[in-house]
């Protein structure tokens, strides 16, 4: 078996790669999509249905609901039936539900919409993040899946074009429902993409389907898809893993083998998700209207902003297999704080040039961090959990990202925007402090196949 996967690891880049790489990718663009336009069109929502601050606050909120019961439960899916199975099935539920949350008629349509097409967008988390670490040589295995998740910057920016170019230029009830449609055609393009790409071979392996595996390596070391040997066996009993593990089952064996890395994982999630949602909800309640920017301009703020999250994606893929995660990890995670103190520097300034460029450096070193965190702790579970264990850290990240809004407000009613800014600092030094120990006695997975990585 050790063999087969040594060939995945010696195979030349080729189209496969690149197929998977593209096709996957646009997962993480389509949730950055659907959360910016959401940020953008909550004003419409707030004005057409006159809701008060705390329902328009929930239809944010609502979203790491879906995220959070997503990937832990689909996350144990991805483990139980296949990787192919799930993100053909995630995406087709997100573009479902995105398609008729174009059409919602009321406040309660419009949250049982989002709550559902955002479990499809978690389930995303796992399977993609799984999948992608399944099929790239170890050599290339940290910047493929760093730029898989640098199509989130990419989504944001299409997001902000579109408020520009589409729904600025809309009555008010129908820009909104043609960006979600916009969001639906671009979920259909990629899932016909996706149906092509071969179920994960390391997946095969685990659940005893050696001969599908091996005709999905060939596939990938030459460089084709073959509609004949896609992987799509059930599984059989593999020696190292019990059949029909049940949710719990494979929850309780992450606890109990691997505590010290789901523990790792949880922490860069909640870290960066705390980190992350904290600064773009406290920049808009807060920041942006002491330093009076117009509405006019806020999708022009973004847009400045993402294309300085690309830039600290591209660099940290760049880094991920030349540094090394031990490294690369704490520090762009240190930087992210230290963003944030930038930030607080530039509010005092009163001048929003001075924010707008202090804004665009931080979310550069906050989209390095948590793209330098996924590809980490996504290599460091067994085949057979990998899955749910991504699944779980993300669902644990996603208390993050919906208490540190609540919690920020609190701090800045109560004591002002500084001590806020404070506090969100330190949520990205939970992340810096997490891999100090893993520095000392985790694993290094710049370069090492994925089997070495849990022995």
């Amino acid at each position: 078996m050790n063999l087969l996967f040594a060939r995945l690891d010696r195979a030349s880049w080729n189209k496969v790669h690149t197929a998977i790489t593209i096709a996957l990718g646009v997962g993480w663009l389509l949730d950055a999509f659907e959360v910016t336009i959401v940020n953008n069109v909550i004003g419409v929502f707030r004005d057409q249905w006159h809701l008060s601050n705390l329902q328009a606050s929930w239809v944010l909120s609502i979203w790491f609901v879906g995220i959070m019961f997503g990937a832990y439960v689909f996350g144990y899916l991805a483990d139980r039936f296949g990787r192919k199975r799930l993100f053909v099935v995630t995406l087709a539920m997100y573009g479902t539900f995105t398609f008729l949350t174009a059409f919602a008629w009321n406040y309660p349509s419009l949250m049982v919409l989002r709550l559902l097409t955002a479990i499809g967008v978690g389930a995303e988390y796992a399977a993609i993040n799984a999948a992608i670490s399944e099929f790239i040589p170890a050599r290339h295995r940290g910047k493929t899946n760093a730029t898989v998740m640098n199509f989130w910057s990419l989504g944001a920016i299409l997001a902000a074009l579109v408020t520009l170019f589409l729904i600025n230029r809309l009555p008010p009830d129908v820009g909104w429902r043609a960006a979600f449609g916009f969001g639906a055609l671009i979920a259909l393009c990629a899932g016909l993409a996706r149906r092509y790409i071969p179920e994960s071979p390391r997946w095969l392996a685990a659940h005893g389907n050696l001969n599908e595996a091996s005709a999905v390596v060939e596939q990938v070391e030459q460089g084709r898809f073959d509609s004949r040997a896609r992987g799509n066996g059930r599984p059989r009993q593999a020696a190292n893993t019990p059949d029909r593990a049940t949710f719990w089952m494979q929850t309780r064996e992450l606890i109990e083998r691997y505590p010290w890395r789901l523990a790792l994982g949880s922490l860069l999630d909640f870290s960066e998700a705390a980190g992350y949602y904290g600064l773009f909800a406290f920049l808009a309640l807060f920041i942006l209207p002491a330093v009076h920017v117009s509405t006019h301009f806020v999708p022009w703020f973004y847009l400045i902003g993402n294309v300085g999250a690309l830039l600290g994606g591209v660099t940290v893929a760049l880094l991920l297999d030349r540094a090394g995660r031990k490294l690369t990890v704490p520090i762009a995670y240190a930087l992210a704080a230290a963003g944030v103190l930038l930030m607080a520097a530039a509010t005092q300034t009163h001048d929003w040039r001075w924010v707008l460029a202090a804004f665009t450096l931080a979310n550069l070193f906050a989209t390095g961090s948590w793209i330098s965190a996924y590809p980490t702790f996504s290599e460091i579970f067994p085949t057979h959990l990998r899955s749910t264990g991504i699944g779980l850290s993300v669902a644990v990240g996603r208390l993050g990202a919906f208490g540190a809004p609540l919690a920020l407000t609190a701090v800045a009613t109560h004591f002002g925007m500084m001590p806020a800014l404070m506090l969100l600092a330190s949520f990205w030094l939970i992340g810096a402090l997490a891999m100090v120990p893993w520095y000392f006695r985790g694993v290094e997975g710049k370069g090492v196949p994925l089997e070495a990585m849990c022995r």
